[in-house]
């Protein structure tokens, strides 16, 4: 496994999403260019901005609900936080102990959906958070001062929720309702927390289901696919 410098460190904890492995199927060279796929966000002065405000305000309403603590939730973004979010609607218990094959999977593809398929439009828009622009707390104030630093479109979090849901939604179809619901809640989530603009959020779909697309064509992608797919058969198959 490729030890972290401390120079790469800095660079994920910028980007918001720091973590013990760097783990990736694609290079960022491999993945679609996402400045080239998405429209830039939109304008200060636009009607769509004035749906995007009207987002972010119906959003700090529910952080205070059983959904906010959903969203709360939500914000970890680490393999074992999200596997286990996406447990209960995929059927089956997902760690490393019991579905290696599909937790092996959904940590090593989670960040060339996070981190590659945002990157470029990241870096080239910049643009602000929702917390920062009304200078008002989140749901989880721990995470501000990191991610006021770093772009807000697309939404890294909703990229990996996404892509995520797709996947799983291929390994079990028999549960491809709610996986995917659970993965279209993800994203909404940042947008409860004030964390990510509602247009963010749609962006993120966009790049992430890109991704997807192209780690379909990743040999070592596919290897680990068809063995989640046969550790989950015989999950259902068994029963449990």
């Amino acid at each position: 496994m490729k030890k972290i410098t401390s120079a790469l460190l800095v660079s994920l904890a910028l980007s918001g999403h720091a973590h013990a492995e760097d783990k990736h199927y694609l290079t960022l060279q491999d993945t679609a260019d996402s400045v080239l796929l998405l429209s830039p966000p939109p304008a200060f002065d636009s009607v769509a901005f004035l749906a995007d405000k009207a987002a972010y305000e119906q959003g700090k309403y529910l952080r205070s609900t059983p959904r906010g603590a959903v969203a709360f939730s939500d914000a970890d973004s680490s393999a074992d936080n999200v596997t286990k979010n996406f447990s209960t609607p995929f059927g089956f218990e997902i760690n490393a102990q019991n579905t290696p094959a599909t937790y092996e999977l959904i940590s090593t593809m989670k960040e060339d959906a996070g981190d590659y398929a945002t990157k470029a439009a990241k870096e080239k828009y910049n643009r602000i958070r929702p917390f920062a622009f009304f200078h008002e707390p989140t749901c989880r104030p721990d995470d501000e001062s990191k991610l006021a630093k770093n772009g807000s479109y697309p939404s890294g979090h909703t990229a990996i929720g996404w892509s995520i849901a797709l996947v799983l939604a291929e390994i079990n179809p028999q549960r491809q309702n709610e996986i995917l619901k659970r993965g279209f809640d993800l994203g909404q989530s940042r947008v409860i927390c004030g964390y990510h603009w509602q247009s963010d959020v749609d962006a993120a779909r966009v790049v992430s289901s890109a991704v997807v697309a192209r780690l379909h064509g990743n040999p070592q992608f596919a290897s680990q696919l068809a063995k989640a797919k046969d550790e989950i058969a015989k999950l259902n198959q068994n029963g449990k």
